[in-house]
C-alpha cells in the first residue's frame, strides 16, 4: 500500500466512476483498475462492488476511505509543515536586546519581523550586552542587539553586524539649570552626581561614556548605579542625579526629564546584531535579512 493507491481509492470513492477518475488522475483507466484491484487483494477485501452499469462503494471502502482521507491530510500537513520550516517561516526566534533600543529600534524590527514571518514564535528578552554575548555563547537566545563589542569583548565563535547608529546625550532633571543648555557642553556635567549601570553589564558603553567625559576633563562620579537604562532615566527624574545615555531614551519621553545634545558631539554610538558564527537556522537568516532588506530605514539619525 502507498500513498498514491490512498488517493486513487478516496477520489474513485467521490466519483464512483472508473473512466471519471482515470481522467481526474491523470491516468489510464487500466492501470488504475489494476491498482484498486491490487490494493483490494492486499487488503483482503473488496472496497467497491462493479458491475457493467455502476460502481458502488462497500461498507469496508466507506472505512478505509475515512482513514486514508485523515492519513493524507496528515501527509500533507507534515509536508507543508517541513517546507514551511525549511524556507523559515514558522519556528521559534529568541531575541536578546538592550534597553537602549526599546523605545525605537525593536518596535520598528519586531513590527517588520511579524509581518512577514507571522507564523515565527518570537521571545524576546532585554538583557545587557555582556550577557547577551553569554546567552548566545550559552545558546539561550539565536540573535543578540546591543552595543558595539570592544575588540577584547569579541567571542571567538560569534559574528556580528552594524544595524543602527544612535548617540550620546545628557539626560537631566528638568528643574536643572543645565536643562536650559542646548547644546550643553560636555565639561559643565562635572562635578554632578552621576547615574550609570555597572561597567561589568556593558564594558563598551560604559566606556564610551567614560572617555567622554575625560575627554571633556573630569571624571564621572557615580552617585547610583541601576542595571536598566529605563531605571536610569527614572532616576534622573526623582532628581538623584544626571546621566548620559544613548538618544533614543528621549522617546520614552518620561515627565520630568530633559534630554540636551552634547557639545563637542560624540562620535556615533554603533549598535550591532551578533548572532553565532555558522548559525544554520532559516529563522535566523531570515530575521537577518529582513533587518538588512533596508539598512537606510533602520540607522538612527544622531543629529535628529
Amino acid at each position: 500500500m502507498n500513498l498514491e493507491q490512498m488517493r486513487y481509492i478516496v477520489v474513485l470513492a467521490e466519483e464512483l466512476h472508473f473512466g471519471r477518475t482515470a481522467r481526474r488522475l491523470g491516468l489510464q483507466q487500466p492501470t488504475l483498475s489494476q491498482q484498486v484491484r491490487k490494493l483490494e487483494d492486499e487488503l483482503g477485501v473488496s472496497l467497491f462492488d462493479r458491475t457493467t452499469r455502476e460502481v458502488s462503494i462497500t461498507a469496508a471502502g466507506e472505512s478505509f476511505v475515512a482513514e486514508a482521507r485523515r492519513a493524507l491530510h496528515h501527509v500533507e500537513r507534515a509536508q507543508l509543515t517541513a517546507r514551511q520550516t525549511g524556507r523559515g517561516d514558522v519556528g521559534q526566534l529568541s531575541l536578546g536586546f538592550v534597553g537602549s533600543a526599546v523605545p525605537e529600534l525593536i518596535p520598528r524590527l519586531l513590527r517588520r519581523f511579524r509581518r512577514v514571518y507571522p507564523g515565527v514564535e518570537l521571545q524576546v528578552r532585554e538583557l545587557p550586552s555582556a550577557r547577551q554575548v553569554d546567552e548566545l555563547l550559552a545558546g539561550r537566545i539565536d540573535v543578540g542587539i546591543l552595543h558595539a563589542l570592544n575588540e577584547s569583548e569579541i567571542q571567538e565563535g560569534l559574528t556580528s553586524q552594524e544595524i543602527f547608529r544612535d548617540v550620546l546625550v545628557a539626560a537631566l532633571p528638568r528643574r536643572h539649570p543645565l536643562a536650559l543648555a542646548s547644546p550643553l557642553p560636555t565639561s559643565k556635567l562635572a562635578g554632578e552626581p552621576f547615574i550609570m549601570f555597572p561597567r561589568r553589564m556593558g564594558p563598551s558603553l560604559h566606556d564610551r561614556i567614560t572617555s567622554l567625559t575625560r575627554a571633556a576633563g573630569f571624571e564621572v562620579q557615580v552617585s547610583q548605579e541601576a542595571g536598566h537604562m529605563q531605571t536610569i532615566i527614572g532616576l534622573v527624574a526623582a532628581e538623584v542625579g544626571v546621566s548620559i545615555v544613548p538618544r533614543t531614551m528621549a522617546a520614552l519621553r518620561q515627565p520630568g526629564v530633559e534630554f540636551r545634545q552634547l557639545t563637542p558631539q560624540p562620535e556615533p554610538l554603533p549598535i550591532q546584531l551578533v548572532w553565532r558564527r555558522g548559525e544554520t537556522s532559516p529563522v535566523v537568516r531570515n530575521f537577518r535579512t529582513i533587518l538588512t532588506t533596508d539598512s537606510s530605514a533602520l540607522r538612527g539619525r544622531p543629529d535628529g
